[in-house]
């Protein structure tokens, strides 16, 4: 199946921007006034937590305990992927990052009777400089076993070819890049610019600058029967490609977003996207801006 009911999320302890992931997430903003910067966060989670589960999404939180320098914390689905009887672990670029994998999810997903048989772990690829961020570097078609790839720092093509290979996914690989004054530069992550449902994808083409690379993204949706729902670079920069399909308790779909990203997207776009699922949306302004990710980031999806 494509969606699930249950997600993973984490509770902030002291969020703020990471120096060490800013050298190339490119939307992330300079720090102002931080004194309030971590609890504006934990504000900002909390009411998106109540958002999720009064449409009906179970919500296991894991609270960081802030002991370890963890200031991304709030974004799991780079760290640990979930596959009904496996959760895979994966290597990061940023050192702190490699402290969120000390947050037992694995402990709180089984005290909320959630087990998993197996796991697998990437993380001794740290060592050759090679990483694979999860569900943040690559979009898993689960239904048809497709993962997508835009290459980054953050995104190594051999590495991405052994998880295909590993777990029985066809690669599709590419470059994907965000405007910055007269340069291009490549996007951190592929789920800032691009997400598949069930029946759809909404997808950023024209950051994929070389129309061979565009045309091999599009005709792999479409002969999977995917929706394409094209957005704009400026609206991706709103976070609009940072969404995420889950489905409630009775297996309604539900499409998350953050504010920002739905008020970034067309009438004729959000009724397009209106036909796969209903469309919840939560204020996460503070992270947006200084943690330069969003919504779908925010959520590990559980497959038990």
């Amino acid at each position: 199946m494509q969606t699930t009911n249950t997600v993973l999320m984490v509770r902030p302890f002291y969020f703020r921007r990471n120096e060490e992931t800013a050298v190339n997430n490119f939307f992330q903003a300079e720090n102002e006034r931080t004194d309030r910067l971590a609890d504006l966060a934990v504000t900002e989670f909390d009411n998106f937590v109540n958002i999720l589960k009064a449409a009906g999404i179970k919500v296991v939180v894991v609270q960081d305990p802030g002991r370890l320098d963890t200031p991304d914390s709030i974004f799991p689905n780079n760290v640990i992927s979930f596959h009904h009887n496996k959760a895979i672990i994966y290597p990061m670029f940023a050192e702190n990052r490699r402290n969120e994998r000390l947050l037992n999810y694995l402990g709180k997903l089984d005290m909320n009777g959630i087990h998993f048989e197996k796991t697998q772990d990437y993380t001794a690829w740290e060592e050759n400089n090679k990483f694979l961020e999860g569900t943040g570097s690559m979009i898993l078609d689960r239904v048809n076993k497709i993962a997508y790839c835009s290459l980054s720092d953050r995104a190594n093509e051999e590495l991405f070819h052994i998880f295909c290979e590993d777990q029985g996914y066809e690669p599709v690989v590419f470059h994907a890049t965000q405007t910055l004054g007269d340069l291009f530069y490549p996007i951190y992550h592929t789920n800032v610019m691009m997400s598949i449902g069930t029946n759809f994808s909404l997808i950023c083409l024209e950051v994929i600058r070389t129309e061979e690379e565009r045309e091999l993204v599009k005709s792999k949706l479409l002969a999977t029967g995917k929706d394409i729902i094209v957005i704009t670079e400026d609206q991706m920069n709103h976070f609009a490609g940072n969404i995420l399909e889950v489905k409630n308790i009775e297996g309604d779909p539900i499409i998350c977003m953050s504010s920002q990203a739905f008020e970034a997207l067309e009438d004729e776009q959000k009724e397009q996207l209106e036909q796969h699922g209903k469309i919840i949306h939560a204020p996460l302004f503070s992270i947006e801006k200084y943690g330069g990710g969003s919504a779908r980031c925010m959520m590990a999806e559980v497959f038990n």
